[in-house]
């Protein structure tokens, strides 16, 4: 069966739609808030259930639960106690953090956001406790997504986001005007978003006929397994997190709109992250996962190197398209209203050197998958740990000179550090067959040429009304780069990508 590229396919869609009603979204963020000092406080007072999010939801208990369970699917009756046994817990675990975050808001946020005037910080800190209780919805969102990726039921648990960027749009364009202050809207959003994103996914677990039922004793065996792999990707996803949180915490010294110029910038930046990077991994894990456990080295291989082309046979061109028109693209999706032309140049440099580290990070994605599905979590650990260094290095030396900019190249440098250490330590159990080599220089290729063909054109409608200035060279260059796949040896990787599933 060759069902990893329709997989991929109907996740990318899926996906999609959710990053691109997230940019609409944001460009109605833009419109009400530009770079200022409500929408500061805002993304602090997010990244707190964001980080908790990473850590114990879609992040590390993902990673964890879904090679456990797909294990466990030969006895389905025992995967669904498994199951059930984690959610129990997590209905206990998720209230009692939120109540303490609620608690100790006053204590951590100012460690967050220590560059903030007083009154922009008790904003955070009120922002803060009204969106936190979204880490308890998203986090049992999380688990039925990994129920759903194990049964290679890709799709819903692909749209379920875009029911939270529903939420988000409705607080924005509907509770903002309502709401003193106007950006308590956007919390209220957020908690509309989560509990929206739950409820989609309950029509799909029960076409599968899955069964929950409350259960706390005894612990199922295979959570203590769970946990073991758990443990190490909770100190890898902290560690990426620190990266961010070093990021705010010195972009909020930098003066209003330091933290919402990163925001913009990292949310382009992750566009194609999230739609190709992201769709393809989460494809890959529970066959990493099953190849793995069946000892079928063979196929786990193929699996890897066709992840490692794939990567880069989508995310380097679309490096390339975001280099090239990244400044379009953010003067003509964000330049309106209280975002003027001083924002579009500030969001266009850190967009700039974000994309620089977009291949590093599709890999990133990729590897871990991988190292996961090995049980081999400390790899990740290590590579995590380094960007870490890397990138609070760096911050410290570029923000001096470069401002937010720096931020965002030293992030990128830090994902190519992070992504080199998880190829040395994979391709030495696992390395590569001769073809790979060659078929990256044909994706290197082509992506050169790619930028010819969209930098011509960029020149060639020069004064043009931007939107032609932005979908001409777009639709020129992804046409080209179609027909030059066509005609290379990489389209035959995109016919058959191989699943070795038996």
């Amino acid at each position: 069966m060759r069902r990893l590229a329709r997989d991929m396919l109907w996740m990318a869609v899926a996906t999609g739609a959710s990053r691109l009603l997230g940019l609409c979204r944001d460009i109605a963020i833009a419109s009400r808030f530009g770079l200022s000092a409500s929408y500061d406080a805002f993304l602090i007072a997010f990244f707190v259930p964001h980080f908790l999010r990473q850590l114990l939801a879609e992040g590390a208990l993902s990673m964890a639960f879904v090679p456990s369970y797909t294990g466990l699917l030969e006895d389905r009756a025992d995967a669904d106690r498994f199951a059930s046994n984690v959610l129990s817990w997590l209905l206990l675990l998720f209230p009692v953090l939120v109540t303490l975050g609620i608690v100790f808001a006053p204590r951590f946020v100012p460690f967050l956001a220590s560059g903030f005037e007083p009154e922009k910080l008790e904003l955070t800190i009120q922002l803060t406790r009204w969106v936190l209780p979204f880490i308890g919805a998203i986090g049992i969102a999380a688990v039925f997504m990994g129920v759903l990726n194990a049964h290679l039921r890709f799709f819903a648990a692909s749209f379920a986001p875009v029911w939270f960027n529903v939420g988000m749009l409705i607080g924005v364009l509907g509770f903002v005007h309502i709401v003193d202050p106007p950006v308590l809207g956007m919390a209220l959003g957020v908690l509309l978003g989560g509990t929206a994103q739950l409820a989609f996914l309950l029509p799909s677990l029960q076409r599968i006929q899955f069964r929950f039922r409350l259960h706390l004793f005894p612990l199922h065996d295979r959570l203590g397994s769970m946990l073991r792999v758990m443990a190490p990707a909770l100190g890898t996803l902290a560690v990426t997190q620190v990266n961010l949180m070093v990021d705010n915490k010195l972009a909020s010294h930098i003066g209003d709109g330091g933290v919402s110029a990163l925001q913009y910038g990292m949310r382009l930046f992750q566009l194609p992250l999230g739609i190709l990077a992201v769709s393809l991994a989460t494809a890959l894990l529970p066959r990493f996962s099953r190849a793995w456990r069946r000892k079928n080295l063979q196929g786990f291989a193929r699996y890897l190197e066709d992840g490692l082309i794939t990567s880069a046979l989508l995310l380097l061109p679309a490096m390339v398209g975001l280099l090239l028109l990244g400044t379009d693209v953010i003067r003509l999706l964000f330049e309106h209203g209280s975002f003027g032309a001083a924002e579009t140049v500030r969001t266009a440099r850190v967009l700039s050197f974000y994309v620089i580290g977009l291949v590093p990070y599709g890999l990133i994605y990729v590897l871990s998958r991988a190292a996961y599905a090995r049980g081999r979590t400390v790899i990740p650990l290590l590579g995590s740990i380094l960007a870490v260094g890397v990138n609070i290095g760096l911050d410290l030396i570029l923000v001096r000179s470069m401002q937010e900019a720096g931020l965002a190249l030293a992030t990128a440098i830090a994902g190519f550090a992070n992504a080199t250490v998880l190829l040395v330590f994979t391709l030495r159990q696992h390395p590569i067959s001769r073809t790979t080599i060659p078929k990256l220089a044909w994706v290197a290729v082509g992506s050169i040429l790619l930028a010819g063909v969209v930098g011509t054109m960029r020149v060639l409608l020069r004064g043009t009304p931007m939107p032609i200035a932005v979908f001409a060279p777009t639709c020129t260059g992804v046409l080209f780069y179609a027909g030059y796949l066509r005609i290379s040896p990489l389209w035959h990787l995109i016919r058959g990508l191989r699943t070795t599933e038996s």
